[in-house]
Parts: C-alpha cells; structure tokens; sequence
C-alpha cells in the first residue's frame, strides 16, 4: 500500500488517500484541534474497509463497499501518520487517540482486532486512547466478545466504545441506518459488560438531523446514565445527506439546545460535540469521503476548500 494523495497542509486536520496493490483505495486523517498544541493531544481516524455495506443516509462513504483490510492495510496507516508526524517512531504527545471511524464499519473485519492485540507491543506506550465507533450490525456478537477480552487484557482505562443510534425510534433508526441491528435492550446489556471491567462510560452518539427523534424516556428504558453518556453530533455537511434532506439540528450559531437539556434533566453525562467548522471545508468531517468530492459534478463555490496534492 502507498500513499497517493493528500489535502492540502492545514492547520487543523488532512486527509491522506492510499492505495494498494490492486487499486483499492482508502482515506484515513489526522487532527490537530488548534488550540490544543499536538504535544497534548494527536488524533488520527483510520480506515477498516474499502468503502462500507452499510448505506447510511448522511455518509458519504456506504455504498460503495469493495472488501476488508488486511491488519498490515490497518497498520500502515497508523504508521504512516506516526513517521509522517513524529520522525523517531513514537507519538510524542500526552495524548495518542485512534479512532476506527473513517471509512467502513469496524465489526466487519476482525482485522482490528487483530490490530488491536498487536499494537501494545508494537507501540509500547502509554499515552494512547483507542476508540471504536459502530452501529452493532447484526451477527457481529463474537467481534464484540473478542473485543471485550483485548479491553479486559491490554486496555482496561483506556478505551472507549460508542453505539451509534441516530435516533430512538426504531422505524427511523432503521431508515437512516438500513441495515439488521443489535437492539437497543441487546446494546445496554453488553455494555453493562464492557463497563463493568472498568474505563470510561459508554458513548452513545446521535448525528442529530432537524427531524430526528430524540426522546429521553425511550433510551431511560434502556441505558443507564451511570455507564452510557451521550454525545450529540452535527450531521456533516455530505452529498448523501444533501440528497435525502437531511438538515442538522445543531448548527454553527447556536450553543443552546432544548434536546440536550431534556437529556441533563434525564441524568445524562451530555457531550455537544461540534468540532471544527472549518474541517467541513477540508472534508475531514466524520461522514465526508474526499473522492465523492473529486468525482463530484457540481460541488457548491465555497463549500470546500480542500486542493489533493500528489505524492
């Protein structure tokens, strides 16, 4: 696998593109989220999938799905970024967090875990936070029971788990998200597992469009404050989610949201995860796939400031 492309040097985030033998490709990124120098904290989002089964409503990257990561595909990213950033081979920064999030759900391939059990001894530090985002497909029961044994073995404090939901009811939970799930009741009992070992609270995320459903009372029944928080996200300004008209709820100008005060009230640990605006532009943005803008026809003036430098 080689690195082909980038966006532009940026401040905040880039997006790096590769390609393997065979002409696959995939886009993994790192963050820097000014003003947090990157001796404090490095984030970088790395790929599990060429392209993902799951068609989601607002990502750019479903649809298009052709074939699993090998461990070594995975790696290659991690250290790519890694000599990229820092020459001597070792994130020199108080905090290194992996997310698996950028293309492609990660129960899928049981490469990451693969990947997981490997990096303590290839990456011998203890500064790192691994994070895995998923939607709990139907029949991923044994990556999650492995993945619970590497937590229990390798990472106790430092990983975290998030369910994404996208909405508490389930006829449009299951319009946005098209694929057989784990229930809400089958996600609040495993994760009373995955916390019970120790670590942070569970997350579960909601990309809040305008019309979502949000009710407290509906994920009371089910997930209890004292292990699960939540965590509310724009809907990223994506092709997909322009063509079904999905608007996000939280926008740019507004800091105040009734939802979220209705889910303090509840009991819930509430995280307004906005981020930066600006990785919009970039295309860095959790949903965002840097080739359907390439291959775009008509993009918006000004909607993106991203330019792919060759390497």
């Amino acid at each position: 696998m080689k690195v082909i492309s980038r966006t532009q040097e940026n401040t905040i985030a880039s997006v790096f593109i590769a390609e393997n033998s065979d002409g696959r490709r995939i886009e993994f990124v790192e963050s820097i989220q000014p003003p947090i120098d990157i001796s404090k904290k490095w984030v970088i989002i790395i790929s599990t999938l060429f392209g993902c089964p799951v068609d989601c409503k607002f990502c750019d990257a479903g649809g298009d799905y052709k074939g699993k990561l090998s461990a070594e595909e995975i790696f290659f990213q991690i250290d790519y970024l890694v000599n990229y950033r820092f020459p001597s081979g070792i994130p020199e920064t108080d905090k290194f967090k992996i997310q698996f999030a950028r293309m492609g759900e990660p129960s899928l391939n049981h490469a990451v875990l693969d990947v997981l059990e490997q990096f303590p001894a290839k990456y011998p530090i203890h500064n790192f936070v691994g994070s895995l985002s998923t939607i709990a497909p139907h029949g991923t029961d044994a990556f999650f029971e492995k993945l619970l044994n590497i937590k229990k073995e390798y990472y106790d404090q430092s990983f975290q788990l998030q369910f994404s939901l996208h909405s508490t009811d389930e006829e449009q939970r299951n319009k946005l998200v098209p694929v057989k799930k784990w229930s809400f009741e089958k996600m609040a009992l495993f994760g009373e597992r995955f916390y019970s070992e120790g670590g942070k609270k569970l997350t579960l995320n909601f990309a809040l469009g305008k019309e979502n459903i949000l009710d407290p009372q509906s994920l009371l029944n089910h997930f209890n404050p004292e292990t699960f928080l939540i965590k509310i996200t724009p809907v990223n300004p994506t092709f997909k989610a322009r063509m079904n008209n999905i608007d996000s709820l939280i926008v740019r100008e507004e800091k105040e949201y009734a939802v979220v005060d209705a889910l303090k009230n509840a009991g819930y640990e509430v995280i307004l995860s906005i981020g930066e605006w600006e990785e919009n532009k970039i295309g860095s943005n959790c949903g965002q796939y840097i080739k359907m803008l390439d291959q775009a026809s008509q993009v918006p003036e000004g909607s993106y400031s991203y330019k792919l430098q060759d390497l």
